[in-house]
């Protein structure tokens, strides 16, 4: 698929089918995501993947739940992704204090934005989550507590076609070519 009709077809999924998901599948979208670039290169990230069914009911029965319910369509995903932030190299975290940067947020973006486009390519819907009980997730993943899941990624294959296209901004609207701001 050429990228640009990739990036448009791709979508968050929230209804998913029961087909298990290939591990080879998988391990594709992930190798996109070891492929991202980062802050010199400190690949500030691992990645758990939860396809175990009892493993998943627990996370998703303790991490969606409460005040994170809004996210409960997650138990239906036969794959779950927790992504892991490690912290930046020395040059990195150096640079990023100097420029007010967390670097490994925006890395873990770029390996993330990899990873789903990779599944949009092997036909797998996923949805990014940001919203759920961490402290939870950890625990029940055995993470100790200096360690930090700022996302979860849901992955299955789609029960139904994607939705119409969400409004976006036109190219006019976010281009600038050679500006500068009077003010």
């Amino acid at each position: 698929m050429a990228f640009l009709e990739l990036v448009r077809t791709r979508k968050s999924t929230r209804k998913y089918s029961a087909r298990p998901v290939p591990r080879g599948a998988i391990d594709r979208c992930l190798e996109a995501a070891r492929l991202a670039p980062s802050a010199c290169n400190s690949q500030p990230w691992y990645f758990i993947v939860v396809d175990d069914q009892k493993l998943k009911d627990e996370l998703t029965g303790k991490t969606f739940s409460g005040i994170y319910s809004m996210n409960a369509f997650v138990k239906d995903a036969p794959v779950l992704i927790a992504v892991v932030t490690e912290r930046s190299n020395y040059i990195a975290r150096l640079g990023g204090y100097f420029k007010g940067v967390q670097y490994s947020l925006i890395d873990i973006g770029i390996a993330c934005e990899h990873l789903v486009l990779q599944a949009e390519e092997e036909k797998l819907g996923t949805c990014w989550l940001g919203w759920f009980d961490e402290k939870a997730a950890k625990r029940i993943l055995g993470l100790p507590k200096d360690k930090k899941i700022d996302i979860i990624i849901s992955m299955g294959y789609p029960e139904e076609a994607a939705g119409t296209d969400r409004p976006r901004k036109s190219l006019e609207e976010i281009r600038r070519f050679n500006y500068r701001e009077e003010g």
